[in-house]
């Protein structure tokens, strides 16, 4: 269970990571945009470096088997999910937002209605998806293996 919780995490990861490149790429105040991120960068900083952080302590539990860093790791995971549920919420209205704008170009007959709007505009549904429902996973095989649930 502790190595699948790992596997888990490496692939919430990965999803993760990839979004924070789009943030960043598409963040770019050069670009004019003409919209601001609706994901504030010290709650979406905060979310990356603790879950790394956490990601560091498990490995760490891994190597030792020591259960407080199991615990710890776990708790670091508490507020990584708060910050993650922040995000979504705040990322929903935006991504139905773009699409009611693309369906509104393609009912015009107009085209993409170009890349005016906040940076997480870019996320891709199915990335999203992955990364929510690998974190849900990760989370539980964490807490399990932090509550000395093994299998």
């Amino acid at each position: 269970m502790t190595v699948t919780a790992l596997i888990t995490w490496l692939v919430t990861a990965t999803a993760g990571l990839y979004m924070f490149a789009v943030w960043l790429i598409e963040h770019d105040g050069s670009k004019g945009s003409g919209a601001g991120s609706r994901l504030r960068a010290p709650v979406v900083f905060s979310h990356v470096t603790l879950a790394a952080t956490g990601l560091v302590v498990w490995v760490f539990y891994l190597y030792s088997d020591w259960i407080r860093l199991a615990r710890a790791a776990f708790l670091i995971l508490v507020p990584v999910a708060v910050l993650g549920v922040i995000m979504l919420t705040r990322w929903i209205p935006v991504h139905r937002a773009a699409n009611a704008s693309v369906r509104a170009a393609a009912r015009a007959g107009t085209g993409p209605a170009g890349t005016i709007g906040p940076p997480e505009r870019n996320f891709p549904v199915p990335v999203v998806v992955v990364h929510g429902l690998f974190a849900v996973v990760t989370i539980t095989l964490v807490a399990l293996a932090a509550s000395g649930v093994s299998s």
